[in-house]
């Protein structure tokens, strides 16, 4: 393979000649290939971001020239636009600071910077540095705190919220159709009062809103950037008005309202605000694993479940026995759910783990936060087009439930008291009867009185 030299403050280290990055990137290659994750291009296009903003902030303080703050911004907005992609190979598994990913950064920007200088004769005094230049008034540690924070958010407003949304506008739809149907109540997984097959799927809807409005409770943490903290939350190197200048900057840039963390220390020690997050996606992972378990417990059978939903046919459920159809789509979107979960404990974990003045767990916890967005979305997705829009009310089955169901019983506990409705349900169930053919034997009630009193569209 062609190669050409790269050198960084250890040495030379022969680089790839068609590929951008360094010395630095090069080295990580070779001390960290482990595992296939790479990092998450939402947290390469962050920190593009982010160097663009410094740029032109530096250049507000005079500590940069217009060519290579010109130059700089160009390259990063390559890098924005995913024309660059391919440059940033480093696996998550890496320095627990970003470091080798933030240099990955630095050195695509500064050496496309530098070839566009070149081919159009853009004059510098000294080339385009990946740390001098591109790096200005910056440190790892808080460049990687902030990409953490404008990924995690971006991707939540543009992906997440969209998708949960989607579905949940999805359910109240059925939620109305449905909302004629009576069906038996059931708690404990055994039979309750009657409520309507609306107000079940009106339940799911609102545990939705409430997934959402959570998480985006979560965004006063995420909003906050630790930029001008530099290595420990000082700004060692950093001009005073930096950090406000450059969370305006990505906020222009991002169309989100990012600001400076009042306190530095604790946005690159600690990340409490994405393990808020984290937990707050948790919640609408156990919404999630409710409402697919209920919808596939309802639809189970056909004849020998509980069958009161017909789920639609996507595919064959069975490489043995024809004609079978699975609730597949409940069962993708409670796997994601449990993976959530997973993805969560091991940020709770990382989040733990800050010693002192860094936390050093930050590629796990972006990425395991961007794979649980990017999964629970899809699963909503999913979920919603090929299984909650194509859903059906077996009527048949439903009203035969309802007219068997002995909880109607309690509508009778004003007229007759407690224990003598009590009486009635267990009659009918331990000699097969109808509760009104057990409330007539008892002689508690007449014909006439309990039609009157059992109506199920009066309990509901």
């Amino acid at each position: 393979m062609k190669s050409r030299q790269e050198r960084d403050s250890i040495g030379i280290v022969n680089v790839p000649y068609d590929k951008y990055w360094g010395a630095q990137t090069q080295r990580s290659l070779k001390h960290f290939s482990i595992g296939e994750d790479k990092m998450p291009k939402e947290v390469i296009n962050a920190l593009a971001v982010i160097k663009k903003a410094s740029a032109n902030t530096n250049y507000d303080f005079n500590k940069i020239s217009e060519n290579k703050c010109s130059l700089i911004c160009r390259a990063a907005d390559e890098i924005i636009e995913g024309k660059l992609d391919i440059h940033f190979p480093l696996h998550v598994w890496q320095t627990g600071s970003g470091t080798q990913s933030n240099m990955n950064v630095n050195e695509v920007i500064a050496n496309r910077a530098n070839e566009i200088s070149h081919s159009e004769k853009i004059a510098l005094e000294k080339p385009v540095h990946p740390n001098n230049d591109v790096n200005m008034s910056q440190s790892s540690n808080d460049t990687f705190s902030a990409a953490m924070h404008i990924s995690a958010v971006k991707l939540i407003t543009d992906k997440l919220v969209p998708s949960v949304l989607e579905l949940k506008k999805e359910i109240a739809e059925k939620a109305e159709e449905f909302n004629e149907i009576i069906k038996v109540g059931r708690t404990h997984l055994q039979d309750a009062v009657p409520l309507r097959l609306g107000q079940e799927f009106s339940g799911y809807c609102a545990q939705l809103e409430d997934a959402v409005e959570n998480i985006e409770n979560t965004y006063n943490g995420l909003l906050k950037l630790a930029l001008g903290g530099t290595a420990v939350g000082t700004g060692l190197n950093c001009p005073s008005g930096f950090p406000e200048k450059v969370a305006k900057r990505v906020s222009v840039e991002t169309g989100i309202a990012f600001k400076t963390a009042p306190n530095k220390f604790a946005y690159i020690a600690a990340h409490d605000s994405l393990i808020n997050s984290s937990g707050s996606i948790k919640v609408l992972a156990c919404a999630l694993m409710k409402i697919a378990n209920d919808i596939r417990w309802l639809g189970s059978g056909p004849r020998c479940g509980i069958g009161e939903l017909i789920l639609p046919e996507n595919e064959p459920g069975s490489s043995i026995m024809p004609g079978k159809v699975n609730p597949t789509q409940c069962e993708a979107m409670t796997m994601a759910a449990v993976q959530v979960m997973g993805y969560d404990s091991a940020i709770g974990i990382a989040g733990s783990q800050g010693n002192f003045e860094l936390n050093v767990f930050k590629p796990l916890m972006i990425f395991n936060l961007l794979q649980e967005i990017k999964l629970i979305s899809d699963a909503c997705d999913s979920f919603r087009k090929y299984l909650i829009k194509g859903l059906k009310a077996n009527k048949q089955k439903i009203e035969e439930y309802l007219e068997n169901s002995l909880m109607q019983v309690t509508a009778l506990n004003e007229l007759i008291g407690y224990e003598k409705a009590s009486e009635i349900a267990k009659k009918a169930y331990s000699e097969h009867l109808t509760l009104k053919n057990a409330a007539l034997k008892l002689g508690y009630l007449s014909s006439e009185e309990f039609d009157k009193n059992i109506k199920p569209e009066n309990m509901v």
